[in-house]
């Protein structure tokens, strides 16, 4: 590991801590200057190509994932906390399957499904998008499944 004041690749490991997003961090001090940096380690997984509804392949992108939700908690209560561990949760989902490819079908639905607990405004807003309601009805019947899914618990 280089310093990132003077270069030097001799470092020690002060700490070590899991982070919430399943990462090492770790801080350091490099032997040659003494000063302290933080690194973070991941473990690589292989790529996950997301099928788009064209067919399309393409890489998964958790920034892609982070970007619509964000819009979606546009002007909401939605603490930047609670968006990134949504974003974590889809991530860990998409990557720990056992298959290398997932439809952005899925992806939507997962983001979907933590949106509706997080914040429902940002769930319609959201789904609206991803569904690309044709009219009003269908608009209607997604806002009353969601009204019925929520008397469901009380009753």
């Amino acid at each position: 590991m280089k310093c990132i004041y003077c270069n030097c690749t001799e470092s020690r490991v002060v700490d070590s801590r899991p982070t919430e997003d399943g990462a090492i961090r770790r801080r350091r001090e490099c032997e040659g200057c003494q000063r302290r940096f933080t690194t973070y380690e991941k473990i690589e997984m292989l790529p996950v190509l997301v099928i788009k509804k064209d067919k399309r392949r393409e890489p998964f992108d958790a920034s892609k994932v982070r970007s619509g939700i964000i819009k979606a908690c546009e002007k909401r209560p939605v603490p930047l906390s609670e968006i990134e561990k949504l974003v974590s949760r889809v991530e860990m989902s998409v990557c720990s399957q056992p298959e290398q490819e997932v439809t952005s079908e899925k992806i939507g639905l997962l983001v979907m499904d933590g949106l509706k607990t997080l914040d429902e405004v940002a769930y319609i807003r959201f789904a609206s998008v991803y569904r690309q309601f044709k009219d009003v009805q269908s608009f209607m019947a997604e806002l009353q499944q969601l009204l019925d899914s929520q008397k469901k618990p009380e009753e």
